[in-house]
């Protein structure tokens, strides 16, 4: 490897992106990259590792101090499967100023853009700043637990959490929460011929959905007013479904998975305890005639908190200094931020790339955002009402 100092935060964003690190796979190989870069700057990296050893965090203090701000960052990706890429998804390629691989915007290129900006902080020897870098944000946040978590236990306080997500270096102070459920039917099989003696899981887990397509018409006629977020109002998304075993027997078992963001002022686990409810009134009936065996069960695979505007908040007042602007946003996507605050610390939601390249083929980051981005963290992280 180059010499650290050699480094550009496009070359190390080119070495990041060449880690697959979509959310089912490990993400070690990348978290130990970044570990031995910054050993070459006599860095010490604190390692939080998963039960199975296979997902990591990273927590880092660059310079000397214990509250300094935390630059966050997750290191795992969304999978590529059946998208078209004009170039390896996994090899940073440059075309008409935009560098394209997957994780470039979502978000390998703020991380990139940090620990570019390891040696200029370290030479200007004033204060410290912190990297925490996750897994699993793709999936359910659980790195940002883990590593909220462990700065707990270790009584550890970052002043305020800086998450680079991908807002064209604009400031989000709010966005929605997401929560995801899996509801379970299961029936009882027969043969097709005689369906009245057997209860299809299939048909029931299909009027489940029309309840929970009914739940999201009524909140679309109602948005809330006045309302930050587009759409204004909480909105659902029926993402998988499988059942059934061969087309002459009656399903026995169906599963949906479904996801809910909701609007500030409602409750994502009161929606699925109100569909819940109402699938298990409707469908009384059948399932006593099938019982014991007959049944409907809604659990929560997770549920990420909202991130709510703070009218005291030391990070967005920061950013909104150093960028020359008032204007902040509310998004409907949702990150570790809210994590973060509901532990207790400020946070605020700026990096370089577009919301809209995430999760797309031919993600791409503009060229221009990288150098705009270390501009930004040097104004905010070497002034010294930041630090």
């Amino acid at each position: 490897m180059s010499k650290p100092g050699k480094l550009t935060a496009e070359q190390i964003l080119a070495r990041l992106v060449a880690f697959d690190t979509v959310s089912r796979n490990s993400n070690r190989a990348c978290i130990d990259f970044i570990r031995d870069y910054l050993d070459g700057f006599g860095i010490k990296s604190d390692i939080i590792a998963s039960d199975d050893g296979q997902k990591a965090c990273l927590w880092a203090t660059v310079g000397s101090g214990e509250a300094g701000v935390a630059l966050a960052g997750h290191t795992d990706v969304v999978p590529v499967d059946g998208q078209s890429w004009n170039s390896d998804p996994f090899t940073l390629t440059e075309r008409d100023g935009k560098l394209h691989a997957r994780g470039s915007a979502d978000m390998k290129g703020f991380i990139a853009c940090a620990l570019a900006f390891v040696p200029e902080f370290l030479a200007a020897k004033q204060g410290c700043f912190h990297l925490a870098f996750t897994s699993d944000e793709e999936t359910d946040m659980s790195g940002a637990v883990r590593l909220t978590d462990y700065l707990a236990a270790k009584d550890i306080h970052p002043r305020w959490f800086w998450v680079g997500e991908p807002t064209g270096l604009q400031i989000v102070n709010e966005h929605k929460g997401v929560a995801a459920f899996r509801t379970h039917v299961t029936g009882v099989s027969g043969h097709s011929g005689q369906p009245d003696k057997g209860l299809n899981a299939i048909s029931i887990a299909g009027d489940f959905m029309e309840i929970v397509e009914q739940a999201a018409r009524v909140r679309k006629e109602k948005p809330f007013s006045p309302s930050r977020f587009d759409p204004p109002y909480t909105t659902f998304n029926l993402a998988k479904i499988a059942g059934g075993t061969a087309d002459n027997i009656i399903a026995e078992h169906c599963e949906l998975v479904w996801q809910v963001r909701a609007h500030p002022g409602e409750s994502a686990a009161t929606i699925a305890q109100q569909a819940d409810g109402e699938a298990q009134k409707k469908f009384a009936k059948m399932l006593t005639a099938f019982a014991p065996q007959a049944r409907i069960d809604t659990c929560t695979c997770f549920d990420i908190p909202p991130f709510l505007a703070d009218a005291d908040n030391e990070g967005e007042r920061a950013l909104k200094k150093r960028l020359g602007c008032d204007e902040t946003h509310a998004v409907g996507f949702a990150t570790e931020a809210g994590i973060f605050q509901k532990r207790g610390s400020a946070a605020v939601v700026c990096g370089p790339g577009s919301i809209e390249q995430a999760h797309q083929p031919n993600e791409f980051i503009d060229k221009k955002h990288i150098p705009a981005c270390v501009d930004l963290m040097r104004a905010v992280l070497l002034s010294s009402d930041a630090l």
